[in-house]
């Protein structure tokens, strides 16, 4: 969603120096614990979701001020229709009035050009203490894409690759994966967006990332292209998102927890 070397001028409470690697001992220990609030099956509004995310990344940076212990937590869910922009979007790539939305459009403090998120699209939102990995953007990014990339080949079969200079997932010339993220003294928030089952209509409103010569794509639209034929979108939807926890868990060596949902009014 954002090119890499823009990454730094969109983080905040970071020194001048982006990269440092965690200490061995960190790096052989066992897993972590990872909080993981689990609502893949579930439409949630952006807004709501946005100031969730805000108010576990304030928790996060109060216990290491008081120096207690940050466990990494992860959000997954879906969004009702919603386009969002990033901390330096332009309207250019809005192929429609600002006045007239055809849905709630959000400025928001991530990275990248506007996308769009909706039904059957998983987003996953690692708010995760980058000092307990590495203190490295770039490694940051590319362990999103990785996730991606290793759920496409493992579940589904479907070789998706990185593309140099674009950040996110793509499948040939479709985009399958779009990345914003933001990090607020190591803490991480924002994330990844996989389309699953997603109806693409709504991408053609908008310039998606700001990429006007490239496609988006989805997995049924993939695997239908392909042998297959028609195929059950929420038996994909499924997979898809046992596949990204799976991958998640691996990628940053965290053991996912379960969490009971904390706050029925976010729904």
């Amino acid at each position: 969603m954002e090119s890499l070397h823009r990454v730094e001028t969109l983080t905040s409470g970071l020194h001048h120096h982006h990269h440092h690697h965690r200490t061995d001992a960190n790096r052989n220990k066992v897993s972590d614990q990872c909080q993981c609030f689990d609502l893949y099956d579930q439409l949630v509004p952006y807004k709501k979701a946005w100031s969730w995310q805000k108010s576990i990344v304030k928790e996060k940076k109060a216990l290491i001020d008081r120096n207690q212990d940050c466990p990494d937590s992860v959000i997954l869910l879906q969004h009702t229709p919603v386009y969002t922009m990033g901390t330096g979007s332009t309207e250019d790539y809005l192929n429609f009035d600002i006045r007239n939305a055809p849905f709630d459009l959000y400025r928001t403090e991530r990275g990248g050009e506007v996308t769009y998120h909706g039904p059957g699209q998983l987003v996953m939102y690692p708010i995760i203490n980058l000092r307990n990995h590495e203190m490295d953007l770039h490694w940051y990014l590319m362990m999103l894409e990785e996730i991606v990339i290793r759920v496409l080949s493992s579940s589904f079969s479907i070789k998706a690759s990185r593309i140099d200079g674009l950040t996110g997932v793509w499948v040939g010339n479709q985009k399958v994966a779009t990345i914003g993220i933001r990090v607020s003294k190591w803490i991480t928030y924002h994330g990844l967006a996989l389309n699953v089952t997603t109806d693409l209509t709504p991408f053609n409103w908008i310039v998606p990332c700001g990429i006007r010569d490239r496609q988006v794509g989805s997995i049924k639209g993939l695997l239908e292209d392909g042998e297959l034929g028609k195929v059950d979108g929420l038996r994909l939807t499924d997979v898809a998102h046992e596949s990204l926890l799976k991958e998640f868990s691996g990628v940053f060596q965290l053991q996912i927890e379960k969490q009971t949902f904390p706050d029925p009014s976010i729904l």
